[in-house]
């Protein structure tokens, strides 16, 4: 079926849902929405059999709905209505939620239902669930509306509140005035609050005088102070005292600005605040923040690095690279690279970048720390490694799990192995050596040049990844776990150690990790420093979240099968 996809963004549904439809063999294009005129353009173009909206924050024309079948997929159960569904089921604390699929109208989210599908909420942040159990569902309830089209004797459901069914309800805009955190409440109930508006808007707040929007909670069960007062700092994170414990904050946007570490966004204002570090292999009780730590059983090592939304700084490379240095002195049989739940790795940290004095150097020392990351798993012959890719991944991020010497990923997850996109950035981590090693030179030249998300069938089959299973977390952890006590229970164990140190020699007898690491980096070089500054806007725009599609031509992402 030729379909067309109108998203506000090609944001992380509207990829799995080109990922799962054009592995089913269907021609998808994607076309990012700017104006009236642009939709009917790109239409016209296109020539539709169906439209599909994953992510729209306006309303389709009618001009296109009464044309053409536009299936509208929304983030909330029956009869559910309003732009904040999602935000509302955390702020309500609602044990399941579910996930719409209906016909485009003249009312937003009010047309004939083709599909619905419920799912149990987890105690996480709105983006969290909109990447895992919304996506999900999301894909099971587009896949049944598209079955649906081919049987001539479907009809869809109108929208009906006396059906027993169909429980939502019209729902106003969330603002900061509902939002509004007392800090004499309780831990649960403002980390709620942080979370229904977690990634966007933010909750906003004051410190010291300044107004925030806060991001990115974690309950602490030991601190404790006058409600509202800074207690402490650990790893870019500040925690706040509640009224009946405390809760760490890792991120905060100013009016006006972009999301940065709370310690970094606060700059000077900190220094009566103690830092309270927590090293990676310390034993911890309770809830607590910490974004590196590690676990190990039966041998089995577990290097856990959850950072906000995937992005790895100069410091938390450093640090995770460490962190791996002293595994090598224990040492387990087998690491396994967890990443976090929601992301395995998005590469360098664009937005502390942009707030950095200089870009370029701040660019400069975050890739070089990215690559000493990369070498340090790529050289830990002490053990075997196996990456874990729990989340999505993108640019170095991909090239990261690559450094594994066995690469697993959870059924569903979408990596996009690139870099281009940002302003034509070359890219770095080793990625000239590990991608054509698992893919060849030829599909390798492909992934980063057309910039397509992969999925998992897909990279399984092109070899990027070895292997993927487990829609949900647990049991994709379970199985994981599971083949890492195999492996390091094999009776060739050693075999296998041996092999992996003398393939890594013969690899550096035909050309050295550092040239590799030199040819790329000059490449790198002339993006940060060059006279070219594509990426700096790019980066900048991105960080901005400022489009960089003008009204005038048709914008389009990407194309079909």
């Amino acid at each position: 079926m030729n379909i067309l996809f109108l998203s506000t963004s090609h944001n992380s549904m509207s990829q799995r849902l080109y990922v799962e439809l054009t592995e089913r063999g269907h021609d998808v294009t994607v076309h990012t929405v700017t104006t009236d005129q642009a939709m009917l353009e790109e239409i016209e173009r296109v020539q539709p059999e169906l439209i599909v909206a994953p992510f729209m924050k306006t309303l389709i024309p009618e001009s296109i709905w009464t044309s053409y079948t536009c299936l509208v997929v929304h983030p909330g159960i029956k009869g559910d209505r309003g732009p904040n569904s999602l935000d509302w089921a955390i702020m309500e604390n609602r044990s399941e939620w579910g996930v719409t699929v209906l016909q485009a109208t003249a009312e937003m989210d009010a047309g004939d239902i083709w599909a619905s599908a419920r799912f149990p909420m987890r105690p996480v942040s709105k983006s969290q669930l909109y990447r895992r159990e919304v996506t999900n569902t999301a894909v099971r309830c587009v896949l049944q509306a598209l079955d649906s089209m081919a049987d001539p004797s479907f009809r869809p459901e109108p929208l009906d509140y006396a059906r027993p069914d169909v429980e939502g309800r019209l729902q106003p805009k969330l603002t900061q005035r509902e939002r509004k955190i007392d800090w004499n409440g309780s831990t649960e109930q403002i980390a709620r609050t942080i979370r229904a508006a977690d990634s966007h808007p933010g909750v906003l707040d004051e410190l010291y005088g300044e107004a925030f929007y806060l991001f990115g909670a974690h309950e602490e069960d030991r601190l404790k102070g006058t409600p509202g007062e800074l207690l402490a700092v650990r790893d870019g994170a500040i925690c706040r005292a509640t009224g009946d414990g405390a809760i760490w904050i890792t991120h905060l946007k100013p009016k006006g600005g972009f999301k940065l570490p709370a310690a970094l966004a606060l700059k000077d204002k900190l220094t009566s605040v103690p830092e309270l570090p927590l090293s990676p292999f310390e034993p911890c009780e309770g809830r607590t923040f910490r974004d590196i730590y590690y676990e190990e059983a039966d041998r089995i090592g577990y290097l856990h690095f959850p950072f906000y939304n995937g992005a790895m700084s100069t410091d938390q490379c450093e640090r995770l690279r460490r962190a791996v240095a002293e595994i090598k002195n224990r040492p387990p049989k087998v690491l396994v690279l967890m990443g976090g739940e929601d992301f395995w790795s998005n590469g360098i940290h664009l937005n502390v970048i942009e707030h950095a004095e200089s870009p370029a150097d701040e660019s400069w020392a975050n890739i070089q720390a990215m690559d000493d990351l990369v070498k340090e798993i790529l050289l830990a012959d002490e053990f075997l490694t196996v990456s874990a890719m729990q989340g999505n991944a993108g640019a170095g991020g991909v090239i990261l799990a690559l450094a594994g010497d066995y690469v697993y990923a959870r059924e569903g997850i979408v990596l996009n192995p690139h870099y281009k996109k940002m302003g034509g950035l070359y890219g770095s981590e080793y990625w000239t050596y590990l991608l054509p090693k698992r893919v060849g030179r030829e599909r390798a030249l492909q992934l980063t040049e057309q910039c397509l998300p992969v999925g998992t069938a897909a990279a399984k089959r092109m070899g990027l990844i070895d292997d993927a299973f487990g829609e949900t977390g647990d049991a994709f952890g379970r199985t994981v776990s599971q083949l890492a006590r195999e492996l390091a229970r094999r009776p060739d164990y050693d075999r296998l150690l041996a092999d992996k140190r003398a393939s890594r020699e013969r690899d550096e007898r035909t050309k050295p990790l550092q040239q590799y690491r030199d040819e790329e980096l000059a490449r790198m070089w002339d993006n940060f420093y060059g006279s070219d500054k594509s990426y700096h806007a790019a980066r900048r725009h991105f960080v901005y979240k400022i489009s960089c599609i003008s009204d005038t031509p048709a914008p389009m992402v990407s194309v079909s099968r």
